[in-house]
């Protein structure tokens, strides 16, 4: 589905189809550097691929501490690799933040942005967990922790 602001959300298993499918593809996971050290990245190395690092947000050092927008993300995407022209899959938590960037990135001109649904963990499931209702890792798809 597609709001005309990107090229659409992609549940996880189609965001594989199309990194597996694409040679041009790639997946970009947009969350901090401290979640992909303690929750894990896509593993994609059977796809002969690696996942692009490029945070959409950054901690602040100020008096009080909090995340604020990245202002190089698209040169930080660049200096990754990224393509304008390719194929890119955001991928973060649960659909938030990489949906922001697929827009955002859209709108600086790249060919065809698209938003992981249900992100790296999914959404709160009743008991307020992340992780058991949807999501790449509930999906099934391959991961690691470093």
């Amino acid at each position: 589905m597609s709001s005309g602001a990107y090229a659409g959300d992609l549940l996880p298993r189609d965001a594989w189809e199309l990194l597996k499918g694409d040679p041009n593809a790639v997946l970009v996971d947009c969350r901090s550097q401290a979640e992909w050290t303690f929750v894990g990245l896509p593993d994609l190395s059977s796809l002969g691929k690696k996942v692009a690092r490029v945070p959409w947000q950054n901690w602040s050092s100020g008096d009080r501490p909090a995340m604020i927008a990245n202002p190089r993300f698209i040169e930080d995407l660049a200096q990754a690799g990224v393509r304008r022209e390719g194929p890119v899959v955001f991928l973060c938590r649960s659909g938030g933040r990489s949906k922001a960037a697929a827009i955002a990135v859209t709108a600086a001109g790249f060919a065809r942005c698209y938003n992981l649904a249900g992100g790296f963990e999914g959404p709160h499931d009743d008991a307020k967990h992340r992780g058991t209702v949807d999501g790449w890792k509930r999906t099934g798809l391959p991961w690691a922790q470093e």
